[in-house]
């Protein structure tokens, strides 16, 4: 009796196994693409991205710092060469020049911490792809071994030489997945790092100019 129950409960883990191999390769075929196109936006926005240059940024802060009145800071920060998401950051902060210091404060803190949360979700899919992706790949890799070492105990050479085929392309795919997105992730995250650094600093001038007025 509890010998078959045991085989009643195999049989049926097995076939649960089966099942899972065109789902998991269906998974690497889209994980595969969205890694492509991610790669392909990513050497793009290497291409279009032309960030502020340090000296130009110790010259806007200068700038800010020595500003008059909010249309002086305004205009520097329009003409500077930050990505017009910096610039919005920076103006909002400088139209409520008229609230409390400590008010004002608190409002570009939120807004630089909103923009980097939502820098963030634009590395959420690669992220998720760093842990997928070899995971997919070891999935594809165990599920065909189990009917690749029957066909060997049946001399069967032509089906363990195709479920090893699998096994070995789902395993350079899912790793090919995992590295790719993995770099993809780590150039944006240092990019958007950087530019919100820069951001805090002109902030952190603008405040302190807005404080003396």
């Amino acid at each position: 009796m509890i010998i078959q129950g045991t085989e009643t409960l195999t049989s049926l883990i097995h076939i649960i196994s089966e099942s899972l191999l065109t789902p998991v390769v269906v998974l690497l075929v889209i994980a595969i693409v969205i890694v492509i196109l991610s790669l392909g936006g990513i050497i793009n926005e290497k291409i279009s991205r032309k960030p502020i240059t340090s000296i130009e940024l110790e010259e806007l802060i200068r700038k800010v710092s020595f500003s008059k009145n909010v249309s002086e800071m305004k205009s520097e920060i329009e003409n500077s060469n930050l990505f017009d998401y910096q610039k919005e950051i920076l103006i909002r902060i400088a139209n409520n020049h008229d609230i409390g210091s400590d008010a004002r404060k608190a409002l570009a803190s939120e807004l630089i911490s909103s923009e980097e949360t939502r820098l963030i979700k634009k590395t959420n899919k690669t992220d998720i792809l760093v842990k997928v992706g070899p995971i997919l790949g070891l999935l594809g890799t165990l599920i065909p071994l189990g009917p690749g070492l029957a066909a060997l105990g049946s001399g069967d050479i032509l089906t363990l030489a195709q479920s090893l085929t699998i096994a070995f392309d789902t395993t350079v795919t899912g790793l090919s997945v995992g590295a790719l997105s993995y770099l993809i992730s780590k150039f944006k995250k240092q990019w958007y790092e950087s530019d919100l650094i820069n951001v805090e600093t002109v902030a952190e001038a603008e405040l302190e100019a807005i404080n003396k007025w």
